[in-house]
């Protein structure tokens, strides 16, 4: 059988990226509780560079409601609390010396239909990432096809792997945006 010529470990593991990335988006979602992810986004003006929170403070979730930040260098307070207020998460820093101390608020009916919109932009823009991987995949086949390198049955069986594997990855994105949209709705 001639040299098959198209890579699926490779589309897949691209397909799984775009799944990582919206994982990443949606653990970012403020939902009622606190959680540490909520901080990953954020970068601060550190010592004349931008530098991810998590690079200059410690990160924790000592209460339900609560997230503590420790800042490292007392000289950096000022420049983590301002980019906390600027991060668009709707967070007020307490500033207790070296620690910032974060209530979660609870969310009203409007900022939960924000955050819906928001996580179905993720999910959206992960979908498109997953298509194109899909349309890479089915040019390298049609190319191949046009070449000799493989028949018109085996690009059709492996046009058929393909869609199935963009259909479960687009499946997967569905219901991670679900699970997202429950806990944010949850009161």
């Amino acid at each position: 059988m001639a040299d098959q010529g198209i890579d699926f470990g490779d589309l897949e593991r691209r397909m799984n990226g775009a799944i990582g990335v919206l994982k990443t988006d949606l653990a970012g979602l403020r939902t009622g509780r606190a959680s540490a992810n909520m901080m990953d986004p954020i970068t601060v003006n550190a010592y004349g560079s931008e530098m991810p929170i998590n690079q200059v403070a410690t990160v924790s979730v000592p209460e339900p409601r609560m997230i503590s930040v420790q800042v490292w260098d007392k000289s950096m307070v000022g420049a983590v609390e301002r980019a906390i207020r600027e991060s668009n998460l709707g967070l007020n820093p307490v500033v207790d010396g070296t620690t910032l101390r974060l209530p979660i608020p609870e969310l009203n009916e409007e900022r939960r239909k924000d955050l819906i919109k928001i996580a179905h932009k993720y999910a959206e823009q992960s979908k498109v990432a997953v298509r194109h991987v899909r349309r890479d995949g089915m040019d390298t086949l049609k190319k191949l096809e046009k070449d000799g390198s493989i028949s018109e049955d085996d690009s059709r069986v492996h046009a058929d792997k393909v869609q199935k594997m963009t259909d479960e990855m687009i499946a997967e994105i569905d219901s991670m945006l679900a699970k997202k949209e429950q806990e944010i709705s949850q009161i």
